[in-house]
């Protein structure tokens, strides 16, 4: 019986998010395919085209996740995150000494997104709280290690049927995992073009 609520409470989501915000639902999706991909984690720098350059498919970091679903629904964060750091270089952080804007890793940096997705999108609360976090939202961490770390909430739930899920590469890929709280959480946003 307690299966069949599971999946009872999983269906009712989908169908509400569905009807809600078709745009995260597909965002949703589009990070959910990601899994399917084997991907190394390999935070290499590479040089890569512009505008919608990608690094090597079969490699990647969290920021890869999140740039690689919105990419499959026409939005090319390398090429939004760039024109927005060309006009106001000075709003970005300057973690790592750069003097100008940098196509090839600007977008892929976790701080650059959270300034990006703060200025563009909605930030939402960063709160413990289950109810907060839909489908389709991005949320960033630290790491132990003082590491940032982005992932994207998708329309599925937790074995206990408390919270969504989250698509992200950690390390081993891009996967799906039950970790929303499992770190501090530093932003949460909601971001559509």
């Amino acid at each position: 019986m307690k299966k069949y609520l599971s999946i009872l409470v999983v269906m009712l989501s989908v169908i509400f998010m569905k009807a809600q915000n078709p745009f995260a639902q597909k965002l949703s999706n589009a990070a959910l395919s990601l899994t399917k991909d084997k991907v190394t984690y390999d935070p290499a720098y590479f040089i890569i085209k512009y505008p919608n350059g990608d690094i090597p498919a079969d490699k990647g970091v969290c920021t890869d996740v999140v740039i690689r679903a919105y990419r499959k629904l026409g939005i090319d964060l390398q090429k939004e995150v760039h024109e927005d750091m060309a006009k106001n270089f000075s709003k970005y952080p300057k973690i790592w000494g750069l003097k100008s804007p940098d196509t090839n890793i600007d977008h892929r940096r976790v701080p650059n997104l959270r300034v990006f997705f703060s200025k563009f999108g909605k930030s939402k609360s960063i709160e413990t709280k289950p109810e907060l976090y839909i489908p389709g939202d991005i949320v960033t961490w630290i790491l132990p290690g003082n590491l940032t770390h982005i992932g994207m909430v998708v329309s599925r739930k937790s074995a206990d049927g408390k919270r969504y899920l989250i698509v992200h590469n950690i390390g081993k890929g891009q996967v799906l995992e039950d970790c929303l709280f499992k770190y501090q959480i530093t932003g949460h946003y909601q971001y559509r073009k």
